[in-house]
């Protein structure tokens, strides 16, 4: 007899100690045990697929998910490791809303936990990131009322500021919730009827949540019995207990029951509390729930032996051996343990998966950068090279302008000098006096305009005009001449090239009207025409044809040279400017005689 008592303590000994290490297969469990479990097996599946296929945005919501079903099943732990997976997900993502609910989340949990400190930090860190006011308002209320644990009577200040808010946001779980921390800081304050008040309240607002409900009533229940209302606290259990046996929710009744006994050695009958447990005992051996059992098995074994009856201890003891075989194969919970662990095996592979995956794409993508960041370097670089050798030419342009317009001031002096020569010779001091002052005068004007490229009108028409009137100084026999500007044109505004005008009135003068045998004429015009100055030099000197059969050959060379000077600083121009600058020569057709140019501007005001 001594030997088989041994053997079955050791068995009860090993089952107390070791009943996660046995897998069972077993009869179908409860009803609501098996929708967490399939909540929860399919949440992880869930998990499994979006890490397979690396999405992220699918990844971060199925952490979420699970981790909510771990919150349902009351296991904080596991709810704050996947809680804390879909925040780094989503802050990968910047999807701020889904931060704050689940850094709120977080804190929720380490508050179960009694981690008050790193939940006081997660709400304040939910607040912080909130983009609505109430909602920041809200967490920094849960933050101050665990700052204030030891003054329940600030930390309601906060409780009922918070169940206002919440129920503006139309929160109702949220508000059950507030109502809940509102009677445990009633109780704080001894404060029963509030508490209970506020416990019917949350009742209100958990219609939804059943398993939040049965919690919330049997909080009820045990105000009742520290008041030692124990007909209230009884009835409330007992109501509780009908309902799950209605719905065949074998979990509530094993609770119920033990909550039941608790009541009636509290109201010491002992004999109904005895029903209750062994009542609750024989469900969960039949039911397969090892850890009811034997919770049960060691409050009826800790009262027989209070009492000295050690023959019922020993029948228990005799019962339960007899019934262990059958007790851990009916055990649901181990099997669905060790299938969870499985599938939490796969999903840390998958994470394992992800994680190098993760390495390689930005491995990938920093080799990406660094190519593109190079090419955008190489086209920066080729970029600058042509804009460097864009402003050579551009500035070689310049120069071959310059030089250009500088070619043709040599003849200018050339001719100029041997006039003045010529009145020397010829003894005209007055008129050598008076031609120097004018050349003088001219010759001013020319080296302050020498560097620009566009002077206005109304100064390149004073500067052909001191020229013209030098020429005629010298050939005053052999023609007159007349400047004429359109009324229309703005001469102080409006821009023209210079030194373009200067060259051609020197051919007409010298190469068509001083070999006239009368007084010739020179017309000098500047019209606006369709918003387009047009020049014009009509002479009525011998003619290009005429003029072609009396030069020397020098005198050939030089024209053509005056020519193709003005046709290449036009080019120029319109290269540098981008101005659609024309030149023309053309003589004037029998019985008239003498040339007409026309070199047409677009309308510049400004450069």
């Amino acid at each position: 007899m001594k030997r088989h008592l041994i053997i079955v303590f050791s068995l009860f000994f090993l089952l107390l100690l070791f009943p996660q290490r046995i897998i069972a297969q077993a009869i179908p469990m409860p009803k609501s045990e098996k929708s967490k479990q399939v909540k929860i097996s399919k949440a992880a599946e869930d998990l499994s697929n979006s890490l397979d296929k690396n999405d992220e945005g699918k990844i971060a919501e199925n952490y979420e998910q699970l981790a909510n079903e771990f919150l349902n099943k009351g296991d904080n732990a596991k709810a704050e490791e996947y809680f804390k997976k879909a925040l780094t997900s989503y802050t990968k993502l910047k999807r701020v809303e889904d931060k704050t609910r689940v850094t709120r989340s977080i804190a929720k949990v380490q508050e179960n936990q009694k981690n008050f400190n790193s939940a006081i930090k997660n709400y304040e860190a939910a607040g912080a990131i909130s983009k609505d006011v109430r909602e920041e308002k809200i967490n920094l209320n849960d933050a101050n009322r665990l700052k204030t644990q030891a003054a329940p009577v600030s930390q309601a200040v906060y409780v009922d500021s918070n169940i206002e808010l919440l129920k503006k946001e139309n929160k109702a779980e949220e508000v059950a919730e507030a109502y809940v921390q509102k009677a445990e800081n009633s109780l704080k304050q001894k404060d029963k009827s509030v508490a209970i008040e506020s416990y019917k309240n949350a009742l209100a607002y958990a219609k939804d949540k059943p398993e939040s409900i049965i919690k919330i009533k049997n909080e009820i229940a045990n105000v009742y019995a520290s008041d030692n209302q124990f007909e209230k606290a009884i009835g409330i259990n007992e109501k509780l207990l009908a309902e799950a046996v209605t719905k065949n929710d074998f979990n509530t009744q094993i609770k119920q029951l033990q909550s039941l006994a608790t009541l009636y050695f509290k109201k010491e009958e002992p004999n109904k509390a005895l029903v209750s447990l062994k009542e609750a005992y024989n469900l969960a051996s039949k039911k397969g729930n090892s850890a009811e059992a034997k919770n049960t098995l060691a409050a009826l074994a800790k009262y027989y032996k209070s009492n000295g009856n050690e023959k019922e201890s020993m029948a228990l003891y005799e019962q339960f051996f007899q019934n262990f075989d059958e007790l851990i194969q009916s055990d649901t919970t181990l099997i669905n343990a060790k299938t969870f662990h499985v599938t939490e095996g796969k999903i840390r592979q998958l994470e394992k998966e992800k994680s190098l995956k993760d390495e390689l794409i930005t491995k990938k993508n920093t080799f990406n950068y660094f190519l593109l960041g190079s090419i955008l370097l190489l086209l920066l670089l080729f970029g600058f090279i042509v804009k460097a050798l864009y402003a050579i030419k551009t500035k070689n342009k310049e120069i071959a302008l310059q030089s250009l317009r500088r070619e043709m001031n040599p003849h200018f002096i050339f001719n100029s000098l041997n006039s003045v020569n010529q009145f020397i010779s010829e003894n005209k001091e007055l008129e050598a006096n008076k031609y120097l002052t004018s050349y003088s005068t001219l010759m001013r004007d020319m080296m302050e305009n020498s560097n620009k490229d566009f002077i206005s009108l109304d100064k390149e028409v004073e500067q052909l005009k001191k020229y013209l009137d030098l020429e005629h100084l010298r050939f005053q026999d052999k023609f007159d001449f007349e400047i004429t500007v359109d009324d229309h044109l703005d001469a102080e505004s409006v821009l023209v090239p210079n030194m373009i005008i200067q060259p051609h009135l020197e051919n007409a003068i010298w190469h068509g009207l001083r070999y006239l045998d009368k007084k010739g004429f020179l017309k000098l015009h500047f019209k606006l025409i369709a918003d387009k100055i047009v020049v014009i030099i009509d002479d009525n000197g011998i003619g290009l044809t005429k003029s072609q059969e009396l030069k020397t050959i020098n005198q050939k060379v030089h024209e053509s040279r005056g020519l193709n000077n003005t046709n290449e600083r036009i080019g120029l121009l319109n290269e540098l400017y981008k101005k659609n600058i024309t030149f023309e020569i053309k003589e004037k057709a029998l019985p008239e005689s003498g040339t007409i140019v026309q070199i047409v501007f677009p309308l510049i005001d400004k450069i």
